[in-house]
């Protein structure tokens, strides 16, 4: 039998955020060592149990769970966080006894305060633990800010092509796939990594919009020439002030460096040529709210989803912001509906009980200048749950178990509900609205806090979704963010018009 570990470390890591990520924030969502990361992952729509399923697939072959830690998008992972982190990794490495090959899931946008690109840190790290003959294929987020250190730790390294992301499963099936036809041939994989001078802005970033389209249409076909396995084309995490942030393009050709050279070049200079397509559309507040009023006159039976793009919580903000609510209660036309995390909210409401009604501010608590004032009113206590809910479907970030921590459904005097819940969730589930006993249909417009992440969930239910421009840690205004560690020159701050790589 051959045995293939699995190792996955997924964080995206918000540098402006303030508040940085600690061992509590992965303990509260996942942190596993040895055959409970099997168990965890066994039948989700992630790329480990796309891993798993492969592996399952070939008699020969043994999984073995060596380490799995995922935390929500947070702040940088401070230096104690990332050291107990490394730790326990290679100790679980260590234990888990000789091994043929290894299917890693890196996020690709990680940064910890004593290593900035920690991707590349962990992965080099296990690299030299089993030396250079142990096969290492893995997986990358689509916003993974990619490394030439990541790309040497690995043989073979397969980027999601959709976002939202739906498409982790297939990815994972493809890395364990390619690593036990390495395993059967003894044949290695050649990779290339092509490093573009540019930022793609988050508005852009949808690979079913014409731009996105036409990006993938172009990596498909390169990657179907004699002898490719693939053809990743990496967006980049803006939000992550490092060196390694922004465009990338990956090719994955089998035992042939020079054609894996030739086709990353190829996609990176046809991406280089359409990058005026990737530049950012800003919507206001106000205009977009203006759009929204005009969608339910067109079809007022169902809500306009406004999506804001500075309160991005899969990005790593804090998810209290309230521009997109203040700004519905001066401009928009009906009852409006907002999730925002406010645990100093729940607890109000929860000591006042169902049904009572109290007068408190709700949201605008971790960094008002930037994300918004508190919205301040009366507020009727609706109902409290627990928090707890399920997603059948494949859905961005391959999640299936959402735990919000206690949560209150509030009824403003202003006609506003807000969904206040103690933990930050990213609305990747409809679920998160429908376990409140909550009806899409009974409002006017649904503030969503992400940018891609909702569109598969929301999107059925929604007239239209509206991105919309506000302040904050994940604002699509990049004029707003001070970077201090980009490379320079990149677009669009600066125009390297002579680019060759």
């Amino acid at each position: 039998m051959k045995r293939v570990g699995i190792i996955a470390l997924l964080h995206e890591s918000n540098t402006f955020l303030h508040e940085p990520t600690t061992l509590e924030h992965f303990h509260a969502n996942l942190l596993l060592t040895g055959a409970p990361v099997l168990q965890a992952f066994r039948g989700t729509p992630h790329e480990v149990g796309g891993f798993l399923q492969a592996l399952e697939e070939d008699s020969d072959t043994e999984p073995v769970g060596i380490f799995a830690a995922r935390a929500m998008p947070y702040g940088t992972i401070t230096h104690e966080c990332w050291t107990q982190l490394m730790q326990l990794l290679l100790s679980s490495l260590q234990q888990a006894g000789p091994l043929d090959g290894l299917l890693v899931a890196p996020h690709g946008a990680t940064v910890a305060e004593n290593a900035a690109d920690a991707d590349g840190h962990w992965l080099q790290q296990v690299r030299r633990h089993v030396g250079p003959q142990l096969p290492i294929i893995g997986t990358l987020d689509l916003h993974a800010n990619v490394s030439p250190q990541m790309v040497h730790a690995c043989d073979a390294l397969f980027g999601y092509r959709t976002n939202p992301h739906l498409d982790q499963l297939a990815r994972g099936l493809e890395a364990g796939r390619c690593l036990l036809q390495t395993l059967k041939t003894g044949i290695r994989p050649a990779m290339t990594l092509r490093q573009l001078p540019m930022c793609i802005n988050i508005e852009r970033q949808a690979t079913a919009e014409p731009q996105g389209q036409l990006l993938w249409n172009e990596a498909t076909r390169l990657q179907s020439r004699p002898g490719m396995l693939s053809v990743s084309c990496l967006y980049g995490f803006p939000y992550s002030d490092v060196h390694e942030m922004g465009a990338s393009v990956i090719a994955v050709a089998q035992q042939n460096p020079a054609l894996a050279q030739s086709v990353a070049t190829d996609m990176a200079t046809f991406w280089w040529n359409h990058r005026s397509d990737f530049l950012g559309r800003l919507v206001s507040v106000e205009a977009g709210i203006t759009l929204a009023n005009h969608a339910r006159k067109m079809e007022p039976q169902k809500p306009v989803g406004l999506l804001e793009m500075g309160d991005n919580v899969g990005g790593g903000s804090p998810g209290d912001g309230t521009w997109i609510a203040h700004g519905w209660l001066r401009f928009g036309h009906g009852p409006g509906l907002a999730v925002l995390a406010d645990p100093q909210a729940v607890q109000l409401a929860v000591s006042a009980g169902t049904g009572a009604r109290l007068q408190m501010p709700v949201g605008g608590r971790i960094d008002p200048r930037r994300h918004g004032p508190p919205l301040t009113d009366h507020w009727t206590v609706i109902s409290i749950t627990d928090g707890r809910f399920s997603e059948s479907e494949p859905r961005h970030g391959g999640y299936s178990q959402f735990n919000q921590g206690t949560t209150a459904v509030l009824l403003g005097d202003s006609g506003l509900t807000v969904v206040a819940t103690t933990l930050r969730v990213a609305p990747l589930s409809l679920q998160q609205v429908l376990s409140q006993k909550l009806q899409p249909a009974d409002f006017a417009a649904i503030i969503l806090k992400g940018v891609h992440a909702p569109v598969a969930a929301y999107a059925p239910v929604c007239s239209q979704l509206i991105r919309i421009n506000t302040p904050g840690v994940t604002t699509a205004d990049l004029r707003e963010l001070t970077f201090q560690q980009r490379r320079t020159p990149l677009y669009p701050w600066e125009n390297p018009t002579d680019w060759q790589d």
